[in-house]
């Protein structure tokens, strides 16, 4: 069994790549197209009760991470949209926690997925068609007080969706024991 510290970071905490080749790029793209079909795989079944289980102590429930991953991915595709239409934007960051307490988050999953497979279908056919010009475009996040590649944009959302992936898949593991 994992320890809370193992469960907050299932899969270790994100590194920024030290290079970004092809095969990189594909894989996270892959990751990305993947994510929405392994979330409902990792979902279905699961009562309401173990839906409202937390992945880890102080954690939010699997059902809150559905939610979070499908308006993480909405904020997410929006940044790169202005990062394509303007130069050097400054994003909006939001307060995910707080997000995580409003009445939506206690809706079914299923809407949840359903945007996930929606803002995944758009995030894939725009990174697809991406040249390597517009891979290096760049949006500054206040947060961070720096700008960041779309390349490395795409890695951190890689690594995010595996991450909570991970949140759920570990949590179930609990429910056989």
């Amino acid at each position: 069994m994992l320890t809370d510290e193992q469960m907050r970071y299932p899969i270790g905490k994100f590194e920024v790549p030290v290079s970004y080749t092809v095969d990189d790029m594909r894989k996270w793209i892959n990751n990305i197209r993947m994510l929405p079909g392994l979330v409902r795989q990792a979902v279905i079944g699961l009562s309401e009760e173990e839906l409202d289980t937390p992945y880890r102590t102080g954690g939010w429930s699997l059902r809150q991470v559905v939610h979070h991953l499908a308006d993480s991915h909405m904020n997410s595709i929006m940044r790169f949209k202005l990062a394509l239409t303007e130069d050097n934007p400054v994003i909006k960051p939001y307060q995910e926690a707080y997000w995580a307490l409003q009445p939506d988050y206690r809706l079914p999953v299923e809407p949840s997925l359903k945007m996930l497979e929606g803002i995944h279908q758009h995030m894939v056919a725009l990174f697809e068609s991406f040249t390597e010009k517009e891979w290096e475009r760049t949006f500054f996040h206040p947060e961070n007080n720096a700008s960041q590649t779309l390349k490395r944009t795409l890695a951190t959302y890689s690594w995010h969706g595996k991450h909570h992936l991970a949140h759920i898949t570990e949590t179930k593991k609990r429910f056989a024991l």
